[in-house]
């Protein structure tokens, strides 16, 4: 278990917090391109890191993040005027640029310079493949993108999902690392008549319980959790958790495609979670991506409300914790449901979102396929706190390429070092270089 002092401050990412500081040390995805679907179109309001901000696209078709309230007065910002490369407040006609100048300031009289004097509080963006990325630390340089292969495929051959989650991001990152429920709360209604022998789900629900490998690695931490194939083999599910929030977990054979998720905060009550995959990964036949006829890819059965125009209007389910996510307890009952929740993605936020906003992981009790929850706080607190006092540099920061890693599912001989057997196929890289894309530069 952890003390409240330790969870405190894993859990806090506001300014001037611990971990705060360690998030902005990275890029963080903070809204889709299509958000801003043309140059000029009304700003969009934005929550990161517990900062209000608001994004918006220039008529050059660069992205602006910028502080939600007016240097001058402290109005927001969002009821703006996006016109010709700037973005006007319109209660005294201040414009400002991406880089947070202001560049005009007609309440003031012409001969004033005054407008050269004002700045408000902007940060630096990158728009990659349908992706906005925003550097919220204070590098004169900033550092490198992540490699995540799955955001380096032209758009057309990405797909990309986002979620509001209301809890803390930290609930939703540990439930990626927590790989053994899915046997249960996505599958526990599956029988093994059901599964094709042989195939990585019989294994899962021949044998639901597993056993952890975990280790540490240059982007975090990376786990196997295995179990009894045949008599001489492992099932062996691998995945990834890499700093600052990304997870690559294994719905499918090891190898089968670029993918990754995201737990962004939005504060410390509120998470987007991303799901970024490339249209490329292949499924294999017998690979276990299907459990009970349920695919476990989980977009169709999303019903989103549309987005609106507050901080928290983004990305949100008709399903949600106010109506019980909507669940069916005669389908429970039945067993045509473990849960009784529709939804990969909603069973999972059931159960964070009952844990409470915050969970106070003081009272938990961690068993044997917790190491990888255990392992990763440690590490989490321990670079938060090397940066803050020492200034280390989080793992990854300045170095994108280590990010270069696939998950997945795998039979492997009982004697197999799973970590060096499965080189080949955890670091397969199909993308040559970056796509090419435009940073906006602050002055």
């Amino acid at each position: 278990m952890l003390s409240k002092e330790d969870n405190e401050t894993l859990c806090r990412v506001g300014p001037g917090t611990t971990m705060g500081e360690m998030f902005r040390q990275y890029w963080l995805p903070a809204l889709t391109s299509d958000e801003l679907p043309a140059v000029d179109c009304p700003p969009v309001r934005i929550k990161l890191l517990g900062e209000e901000l608001i994004a918006f696209r220039t008529t050059s078709g660069d992205v602006g993040l910028i502080h939600n309230a007016c240097p001058h007065r402290g109005a927001s910002l969002f009821f703006g005027r996006n016109e010709e490369e700037g973005l006007r407040c319109v209660y005294h006609g201040w414009k400002f640029d991406v880089s947070g100048d202001c560049v005009d300031m007609p309440s003031e009289p012409a001969e004033s310079n005054f407008k050269t004097k004002v700045h408000a509080k902007a940060y630096r963006t990158h728009e990659r493949n349908g992706i906005v990325w925003a550097y919220l630390g204070t590098r004169e340089d900033a550092p490198p993108l992540p490699e995540l292969e799955a955001n380096l495929y032209p758009v057309e051959d990405t797909r990309i999902t986002v979620l509001h989650r209301a809890n803390n991001w930290m609930q939703g990152w540990e439930g990626e690392m927590d790989t053994v429920h899915a046997a249960f709360l996505h599958g526990g209604a599956a029988r093994i008549d059901q599964t094709e022998p042989g195939s990585l789900v019989y294994y899962e629900i021949k044998n639901r319980s597993g056993k952890f490998s975990v280790r540490d690695t240059e982007y975090g931490t990376a786990y196997s959790m295995y179990r009894p194939a045949e008599e001489d083999t492992y099932y062996h599910r691998i995945g990834h958790m890499l700093f600052p929030c990304f997870a690559m977990v294994p719905p499918g054979p090891l190898g089968a495609g670029p993918a990754f998720i995201a737990y962004v905060p939005m504060d410390d009550y509120h998470t987007l979670e991303w799901n970024v995959f490339s249209r490329r990964r292949r499924i294999m036949p017998g690979s276990g991506d299907i459990i009970a006829g349920v695919r476990r890819t989980d977009g169709p059965d999303r019903d989103y409300i549309p987005n609106g125009t507050g901080w928290f209007d983004r990305y949100n389910l008709t399903q949600n914790f106010e109506n019980d996510f909507m669940v069916d307890r005669k389908a429970q009952s039945e067993w045509l449901s473990y849960t009784g929740i529709r939804g990969i993605r909603q069973q999972d936020m059931a159960m964070t979102e009952s844990m409470g906003p915050i969970m106070d992981r003081s009272r938990e009790h961690l068993g044997t396929t917790d190491a990888l929850i255990i392992r990763t706080r440690r590490k989490m607190l321990a670079c938060a706190r090397a940066l803050r006092e020492n200034g280390v540099v989080p793992p990854g920061v300045d170095s994108p390429e280590v990010y270069h890693q696939r998950s997945g599912g795998i039979i492997l001989p009982r004697s197999a070092d799973w970590w060096e057997s499965t080189s080949e196929l955890r670091e397969k890289f199909e993308v040559g270089s970056e796509m090419p894309a435009a940073e906006v530069p602050l002055n």
